[in-house]
């Protein structure tokens, strides 16, 4: 019986000549998540923002009309009201701001109950305080800063100088554009994206990690190759477990974001794009990284110089 082969096992395709088109691009789209992060921001749920969120079920008979429901939300002179449908099955999500005062939240579920008891089922209630929710985006942060310095610490004592600053390089470029989603999708930030974004740093690490294991063995065995030769070959002799890893990863996330139901769908989708970010970074970001980084055999420079690597005067 023949096993599926969905990348043969000899192949010989030149990954690194698309280095000069990848890298600027790569780089060209961290510079604009940035600065969209510092002027338009990511959308924060109400773990970190604060507030009131109702989850409302249109009755039998009734359908759900979200323009009247936020008319009438803003009507109660909270200040701006979010409102969204969820799956187009009469389910409403509404997002009140935070109220000051103790009685400020009571006061916004008193007028929501009166307004929409009629034609509405309440399903979930959620409430966040100031002190809660600063709290949480204290923690988020921290947590988030220690785990991906770990990461990093982890990467500069696994490889060697160049392969460790490579991985580095592909490892932040990840969670760079993975807030990219956040920002253009404008799918909530709380913290389930916490544990997103986390777990996307894993499957970076990972796709690195077996990427570069291999170019070092390679290093270790082939001294005098060309630094581009061996970068191809290091990535070809992996895509095949790249890309099985990759397909079955999407098969199961595409089936979340497609039967999961509204609670999930915005963390399927940032761990859908997050995978296609980490496999594009493991072969067109963090390998070609290598090279302008200046990766060095210790065969020929004859090699460095096929490479494109300049050359240390002598």
């Amino acid at each position: 019986m023949r096993l599926l082969r969905l990348w043969p096992d000899e192949s010989h395709f030149d990954f690194m000549r698309f280095r000069r088109v990848t890298f600027p691009l790569s780089a060209v789209m961290s510079v604009v998540t940035l600065v969209l992060f510092l002027t338009v921001g990511l959308n924060f749920g109400i773990d970190f923002k604060g507030g009131t969120l109702v989850e409302l079920q249109a009755k039998a008979g009734h359908t759900a009309d979200v323009a009247e429901i936020r008319h009438t939300a803003n009507g109660f002179g909270f200040g701006e009201t979010e409102v969204q449908e969820l799956g187009g099955q009469g389910q409403v999500l509404v997002r009140f701001p935070l109220q000051p005062g103790e009685q400020g939240q009571t006061a916004v579920m008193q007028k929501a109950h009166a307004a929409f008891d009629a034609g509405y089922d309440f399903r979930r209630t959620e409430t966040v305080g100031p002190r809660v929710s600063g709290e949480l985006v204290q923690s988020g942060t921290v947590g988030v800063v220690l785990s991906v310095l770990a990461v990093l610490l982890y990467l500069w004592f696994r490889f060697e100088r160049e392969l460790a600053l490579g991985a580095i390089v592909g490892t932040l470029h990840d969670i760079v554009l993975t807030v990219g989603v956040f920002i253009i999708t404008r799918i909530e930030f709380n913290m389930t994206s916490i544990a997103a974004i986390l777990t996307i740093v894993g499957y970076s690490l990972n796709e690195t990690v077996v990427v570069f294991d291999r170019t070092r063995e390679l290093m270790r065995r082939y001294k005098t190759i060309p630094v581009v030769e061996l970068l191809n070959l290091s990535i070809n002799s992996t895509m095949s477990r790249t890309v099985m890893t990759s397909l079955s990863t999407t098969l199961s996330l595409v089936a979340l974001v497609l039967f999961g139901g509204e609670a999930i769908k915005g963390f399927a989708v940032v761990m859908l794009c997050g995978v296609v970010i980490c496999t594009y970074s493991a072969i067109f970001v963090s390998t070609p990284a290598l090279i302008y980084i200046g990766l060095r055999l210790s065969g020929s420079k004859a090699s460095h110089r096929e490479a494109g690597v300049p050359q240390a005067a002598e």
